[in-house]
């Protein structure tokens, strides 16, 4: 009873990030939204300012390769700026144009990039073969895909640490489920591990740090 609680309260203080930002991953068009929101998500940048961007890409419509395309660098630059993304602005655009570029040349679209892969290594070889895709950004948009695409991929390293401290086993889940603890780790371990905020976490009832801590 106590491992269903702590998973259900470890859920639902830490949703997924796409359901955070309103995107529906069963829907073709959702999951070519989060593939964006991922790009923006996996550069060194704060999760808020991330977020932010990816809010101004949706208001402002571009929410497919083609759109983006037809924006523009100048466009896109603007875009970025007004998220806060101002680090990475002029890269960021450059790196978006080059991989809508790819994407439609190869394959068209992202549905079909999944389709053609043999695989999960396979996905994630031709996902890396991206310009400025890389692990972390690859990690990030498969995560949250599984169990709505048929794929295994890796756990983050971060999640397991966190998973460690709450004395959860991973192995216990599986799809959408496995989907939902990791990204909620990931969270929890960005938004109070990784900042020391133990006291204000809502999960430090079940941290075996603080019992070891004496917190």
């Amino acid at each position: 009873m106590e491992k269903r609680n702590k998973i259900e309260k470890l859920v639902s203080l830490f949703p997924l990030y796409s359901e955070e930002l309103g995107i529906d991953l069963i829907q073709p068009r959702g999951r070519f939204k989060w593939f964006l929101a991922s790009i923006l998500f996996g550069a060194r940048i704060s999760e808020q300012i991330a977020a932010n961007t990816y809010g101004c890409f949706k208001n402002s419509g571009l929410d497919t390769p083609d759109k983006i395309l037809a924006a523009g660098w100048d466009r896109l630059v603007e875009i970025l700026d007004s998220g806060g993304y101002v680090r990475y602005d002029f890269s960021t655009a450059t790196k978006l144009l080059g991989i809508m570029t790819d994407l439609k040349a190869r394959y068209g679209s992202l549905e079909e990039l999944y389709h053609q892969s043999s695989g999960s290594p396979d996905l994630i070889r031709r996902l890396q073969e991206f310009k400025g895709v890389g692990p972390t950004t690859t990690q990030i948009f498969l995560r949250e895909l599984r169990g709505i695409w048929g794929i295994e991929c890796p756990v983050s390293t971060i999640a397991k640490d966190v998973a460690v401290k709450l004395n959860i086993n991973l192995d216990d889940f599986k799809g959408s489920e496995l989907a939902r603890v990791e990204t909620a780790l990931v969270k929890l371990s960005l938004r109070y591990c990784k900042r020391q905020k133990c006291h204000e976490c809502g999960m430090n009832e079940f941290c075996l740090t603080k019992k070891n801590k004496n917190y």
